[in-house]
């Protein structure tokens, strides 16, 4: 008898020295449990998760095709170059004085340390038609210009049919259309003849599109030896553009000016023509912060509706969670479930925003025949600021869903 009270005091005394462990949950019952609620509501988690799409969508496309156009922008730079530079007559210092640049303009560029290229053009007091039967004063804003034979290399330029100027076909009556004059004139192909001055030319070629001179592609050109024998050009330049390296560009410009004309170097005015594809391609993304702020509200919004969703979930299900606490569930194992809960809910809507707006990019893409580009920061960002938003909306139902007590939950059910 004594020897059992013993024993019962030691079971007793060990007994009372253990203490009670609440079950841990580990990263697959967390999301097991997370995604119970989920799986129970299909609809619900698809319209809560509709709202967070939306707004991670109109982010990732706003994003994509600014970053789209930009990267076409700089394709087109990288293929023209940075490094080309006009000279032309500059502003006069008093009204009704010409400013001309000499003849030999274009052979003084050349002499610059670091020019590589250069060519030129001429602008000749004439009209050209596509008969004379039209009228003279129906110009179709084509204008007529005198060209040297460097000017297509200086320009980068391609030729859509037909061949550029030579020693032997500049001499004559011969023609070479830009690309907007040509559409205006209606002339398709080499061969055709329009009406010059007071006879007809021969269309010996018509240029692709040229994006950095855009008076050149609306312009009809004539050989500068035909230009003088034929037209009555003086020679005189109205347009010098030279090409140098990349590292003498600055260089160049400094020089460009006082080696045309050493005594008045303010009667030549230099220009980039590049300057406004890169301003165009610094500004790209200028509009966009508005549709990205609008963007950033949608997806605000969307976050609201999680958090609705995730309270009426919670009021919905308090039978559950005051089962789960008489079963040794603890509070931060019901915050747990329910902020993945939200979690969860958020990176659903992220995803498909994602998705949405990658394919939005990609048509705007394809149909304007622009590069496809997602940057990797907006996807990121975007799907971080769902996750964000997720854990926010969800700590306030988490909570509240933790402060339930197990009997009152149980007795409300």
């Amino acid at each position: 008898m004594i020897r059992t009270k013993r024993v019962t005091r030691r079971v007793t005394k060990r007994v009372k020295n253990v203490r009670l462990k609440a079950a841990r949950l580990g990263p697959r019952d967390v999301l097991h449990v997370g995604s119970a609620g989920l799986r129970s509501r299909p609809v619900r988690v698809v319209l809560s998760a509709l709202g967070i799409a939306i707004g991670i969508a109109t982010m990732i496309a706003v994003v994509g095709i600014s970053s789209s156009s930009k990267a076409q922008l700089m394709r087109e730079l990288g293929e023209l170059g940075t490094n080309m530079l006009v000279a032309a007559p500059g502003e006069p210092l008093f009204s009704g004085e010409k400013v001309v640049l000499p003849r030999d303009a274009a052979g003084r560029v050349s002499r610059v340390k670091g020019v590589e290229d250069v060519g030129a053009t001429g602008d000749l007091e004439r009209t050209v038609r596509r008969s004379e039967k039209i009228p003279e004063d129906e110009t179709g804003g084509i204008s007529v210009k005198a060209a040297t034979e460097g000017l297509l290399k200086v320009l980068r330029g391609e030729m859509g049919s037909g061949t550029w100027f030579n020693a032997a076909n500049s001499r004559y009556p011969s023609i070479v259309l830009g690309h907007v004059a040509a559409e205006r004139l209606g002339i398709t192909q080499p061969g055709q003849q329009v009406w010059l001055d007071d006879r007809y030319f021969t269309v010996v070629g018509i240029l692709d599109p040229l994006p950095l001179s855009p008076d050149v592609e609306r312009s009809a050109l004539v050989g500068w030896d035909a230009a003088k024998s034929e037209l009555g050009f003086d020679g005189r330049p109205t347009s010098v553009y030279e090409r140098s390296a990349d590292a003498s560009v600055r260089e160049v410009r400094s020089l460009l000016a006082a080696s045309i004309d050493p005594e008045n170097p303010r009667n030549v005015q230099v220009t980039d023509p590049s300057s406004a594809l890169q301003a165009k391609a610094a500004t790209e993304g200028a509009f966009s912060t508005l549709l990205l702020g609008l963007g950033g509200i949608a997806l605000l919004v969307g976050g609201v509706g999680v958090a609705n969703t995730m309270i009426i979930s919670v009021l919905e299900r308090r039978y559950e969670i005051g089962l789960r606490r008489s079963m040794g569930a603890t509070k931060g194992q019901i915050r747990i479930q329910f902020v993945t809960e939200s979690l969860m809910l958020s990176g659903l809507g992220g995803l498909a925003g994602i998705a949405l707006g990658a394919a939005a990019t990609g048509a705007y893409a394809v149909s304007g025949g622009l590069p496809w580009v997602v940057p990797l920061w907006a996807v990121s960002g975007g799907f971080g600021a769902t996750l964000v938003i997720g854990t926010v909306a969800g700590l306030y139902p988490a909570v509240r869903a933790a402060r339930l007590s197990p009997t009152l939950a149980l007795h409300a059910a």
